[in-house]
């Protein structure tokens, strides 16, 4: 239906338009010719059909220059449409000039044929015959009338009119009459007998007839027959005079006729041959001019119909392009373009529900990742995956938790390239790097290094990724750090050795120190003094060494018990200046990085002097002379809770790899005395109160323990 619309009014102008360009030219082609009743329109005709193609050549101008524009902007089926009017233009224009101009060099040739030598002849013999041919039939009739004329002399009026009766019926003539020089009709016979009185000469023939004594002409008669008219006179005297009048036949009269017009009529195409000739090549030039730019803009008009469908594709195509699969294009015909533009349609249709359902399964697989993302952001473990080459995919939160270093951030690289760039971490790095590529199955191994917070433990599992067709597309490695878990299994050892300690060790020990005594009491008097020295020495040795081993049992009892805190906020600016104020006397040399204000914690005080003083003895111990301990406060941010920092630096000879992996464990110590729960009590409060201390690896002038507690107010302090 839509096609019907847009195409019967566009055929219903072009038929008007050609019928009206033809009716122009055939009544121009008819103005040509002089007997035609258009001759007196010709200028006019000319006018309309000059003034039609100045409108057509407007009309294939405005055209033209729309499609101009059409192609600066780039518009669509601009270029087809330049390509195929062009290649009209050249198809239709090439043979019509081809046509035009042999046809003009026909036309003049044929025009100078016209009149060539043979056809000048021609014309004048023909009419030379005719004339020879009247003027013989003239001479026979004055013959013919002298005749009569004589026979008629020297008579009276009576016998002349009884001869002209018989003279006329056998002459042949249509009327004879006798008259005299005064114009008196003496006698008349005629083939109309209602004819009176005969037809008499006019005044201009009376006045050639007194000249020359005779008269003869060719006259018209009254039904524009030719007639011949002879008057010779009678008499010597011209008293009397005889008219005759001979009809000529009708067929000789149209001869002659035709002979003079036609002979007239050559003159005159003679004398306009250049005219002629100039006047049907712009007839001809009019008809070419007038066919070509009516077939140009019907090709306007046509071809932009057949691209409009094209043109609707190339929208279409780039709606689609754009994301619009929504685009539906009307169907305006049922040819091959409408079959085009109906598949058009079919994909788009297709498109959009293969859109749709492909969002639809992206929405689905996006929230499975974002669950799976969720699931991993919220797990302690550290999860990285990887893709064929070993190269990081993913990685979550945890990671940088546990590792203290942005794996995220290095999608694209792989381990080696971060080992080196974070030499702290080359070990486990590497480690983890050779596990992925030797391993192909599950694996699982436990891996020991120094972190930034000191000796950590992680527990590495690996597993490689294999497609359907077994091809290898990656590996997930999950690792946990299990520092904390290990050590409190230590300390749950620990404290199990401390019990069996305290119950099997702790009980003997009395009965002996006692035993010891009393043989020392009733041994002394009796024996000699040499035995009796001997004998005191080796009591007091039993006695001294079993005071030793309670107090170790008591330490190691103290270590395993859970600590009876009494939790209160305090200001950890003044509890440290009150604990740096105990050891001013002893020559210790402190200095702060950090001015009087107020941090407030939760903690016990008590077990927090017990933290600062095991600290600060054992800088003082471990320290060349002069001692020099450096303290520092910071607030940090760790899991979106604030912590203060506490940095304890001296400047002995610092720690070794082997030291700083067992420093925190019980009974491990460098010095000559001691037992080795110093560090060990200090972690264990620093746990209970929430926290975590470990060694400053960074630090290079000495030993330095850091250690971060849960922060209730960090007020104006610097």
């Amino acid at each position: 239906m839509a096609y019907s619309k847009i195409k019967l009014p566009a055929s219903a102008t072009i038929i008007i338009l050609f019928g009206f360009v033809l009716l122009s030219l055939q009544l121009m082609s008819s103005a040509t010719q002089e007997s035609s009743e258009l001759g007196e329109m010709y200028s006019w005709l000319l006018v309309i059909n000059t003034l039609g193609s100045v409108i057509l050549l407007g009309l294939v101008a405005f055209n033209t220059y729309s499609l101009v524009r059409e192609l600066k902007k780039k518009e669509a089926g601009s270029r087809l449409t330049t390509r195929m009017v062009s290649l009209f233009v050249l198809l239709a224009l090439a043979p019509a000039a081809i046509v035009f101009y042999f046809s003009v060099q026909f036309l003049h040739q044929g025009i100078d044929s016209w009149f060539n030598v043979e056809i000048d002849r021609a014309m004048d013999d023909a009419l030379e015959l005719s004339q020879s041919s009247l003027n013989q039939r003239m001479t026979w009739h004055i013959k013919q009338t002298k005749q009569m004329a004589d026979q008629l002399r020297d008579k009276s009026e009576a016998l002349i009119a009884m001869e002209v009766g018989s003279l006329w019926g056998d002459s042949g003539a249509l009327e004879i009459a006798v008259f005299s020089n005064q114009g008196r009709v003496l006698a008349s016979s005629s083939i109309n007998p209602s004819d009176i009185l005969p037809h008499l000469p006019d005044e201009q023939i009376w006045l050639l007839l007194r000249q020359n004594k005779e008269y003869f002409a060719f006259d018209p008669g009254d039904n524009d027959e030719m007639l011949v008219r002879i008057i010779v006179a009678i008499e010597a005297d011209q008293s009397r005079f005889l008219q005759v009048l001979y009809p000529i036949p009708v067929r000789v009269t149209d001869l002659a006729d035709s002979i003079e017009f036609a002979f007239i009529r050559y003159q005159e195409m003679n004398f306009l041959r250049d005219s002629l000739k100039t006047s049907f090549s712009l007839i001809l030039l009019l008809v070419l001019l007038l066919s070509l730019l009516a077939a140009i803009w019907v090709a306007f008009i046509s071809i932009r119909n057949i691209v409009a469908p094209v043109k609707e594709l190339v929208k279409g195509t780039q709606a689609v392009a754009d994301g619009d699969y929504q685009q539906q294009l009307p169907v305006m015909s049922q040819d091959d373009l409408g079959f085009l533009v109906e598949s058009f349609n079919q994909m788009t249709r297709r498109i959009a529900r293969s859109r749709d359902e492909t969002r639809a399964a992206g929405l689905e697989v996006e929230n499975q990742r974002a669950y799976l993302e969720t699931i991993l952001a919220n797990l302690t473990a550290g999860v990285i995956s990887f893709d064929a080459a070993f190269y990081i995919r993913t990685a979550n939160q945890a990671a940088y938790r546990i590792l203290h270093i942005p794996v995220s951030h290095f999608v694209g690289e792989t381990l080696s390239t971060l080992a080196t760039m974070h030499r702290e971490l080359a070990d486990v790095l590497n480690a983890i790097q050779g596990l992925l590529e030797k391993a192909d199955d599950i694996w699982e191994q436990r891996i020991v290094f120094l972190g930034p917070n000191g000796r950590q433990e992680l527990l590495c599992r690996g597993t490689p990724l294999f497609s359907q067709h077994g091809a290898r597309t990656g590996a997930v490695v999950v690792f946990d750090d299990v520092t904390d878990l290990i050590q409190a299994q230590k300390n749950a050892a620990w404290g199990e050795v401390a019990r069996r300690l305290a119950h099997e060790i702790k009980n003997p020990l009395t009965p002996i120190q006692l035993s010891a005594e009393r043989l020392q009491h009733k041994l002394s008097k009796e024996l000699q003094d040499g035995s009796a020295e001997f004998l005191q020495r080796g009591t007091r040795t039993i006695v001294q060494q079993v005071e030793a081993m309670k107090r170790m049992v008591d330490d190691f009892s103290e270590y395993a018990r859970p600590s009876k805190k009494q939790v209160e906020k305090i200001n950890l600016v003044d509890l440290i200046q009150e604990v740096m104020a105990l050891y001013l006397p002893s020559g210790i040399i402190f200095s702060t990085a950090f001015a009087s204000g107020r941090v407030l914690v939760e903690a016990d005080p008590v077990s927090l002097r017990q933290v600062l003083h095991n600290l600060i003895k054992n800088a003082q111990e471990a320290a060349t002379a002069p001692c020099r301990i450096e303290i520092k406060i910071a607030k940090v941010s760790r899991n979106n809770t604030d912590y203060v920092e506490l940095g304890i630096y001296d400047n002995g000879n610092g720690l070794n790899a082997e030291q700083i992996e067992t420093i925190f464990d019980p009974y491990v110590t460098s010095k000559a005395k001691g037992t080795g729960l110093g560090l060990a009590i200090v972690k264990k409060i620093v746990e209970e109160h929430g926290g975590v201390i470990w060694v400053d690896t960074s630090y290079n002038g000495g030993a330095g323990f850091l250690l971060q507690l849960p922060v209730f107010e960090f007020g104006n302090f610097k």
